[in-house]
């Protein structure tokens, strides 16, 4: 099985080669060429903090969905912090069903940990940032979804 594999190899390295020393002038002076100029990406969104009260945005069935598509792989599915990648993270994930800390923090902290990464609010580093995944009105569903969680109001 090993000299088919060989001959395998031996075979598709044979074509690369002949395919890559057989270029015509012309194709090889359109490689040569440098890239076009490309019109620059447009600026990132400027940073815009949630509002203070983050009530307006109720807790739908939508955001229990996204709570379990993006969440729950970490923080489990009643959010317990006990989801399937928990075991593998050097920093345990957030229990949002326990008050004593959730109580202790605004909407805002948890917006900018959900948004902006756990290290970008002093916390875990293994926690993503999402804010170039989920808009911020999703965000300010999710944390309303945790206040439900813990049953807790922030600070």
């Amino acid at each position: 099985m090993t000299k088919t594999w060989q001959k395998i190899f031996g075979l598709s390295f044979l074509l690369l080669f002949t395919n890559t020393a057989c270029t015509s002038d012309t194709e090889e002076s359109a490689l040569n060429e440098p890239p076009p100029i490309v019109a620059e990406p447009p600026a990132a969104e400027p940073y815009v903090p949630a509002p203070e009260e983050a009530k307006p945005v109720q807790v739908t069935q939508k955001t229990r969905d996204t709570y379990q598509w993006y969440c729950s792989q970490c923080h489990g599915v009643e959010g317990k912090g006990d989801g399937m990648n928990a075991l593998h993270l050097a920093v345990p994930p957030r229990n949002h069903t326990k008050a004593d800390y959730l109580g202790t923090r605004t909407n805002q902290h948890l917006f900018d940990a959900i948004k902006l990464g756990g290290l970008a609010v002093g916390r875990a580093p293994c926690m993503p940032a999402w804010g170039n995944t989920l808009a911020d009105e999703e965000i300010t569903g999710l944390v309303n979804y945790i206040r439900e969680l813990c049953q807790c109001e922030g600070a």
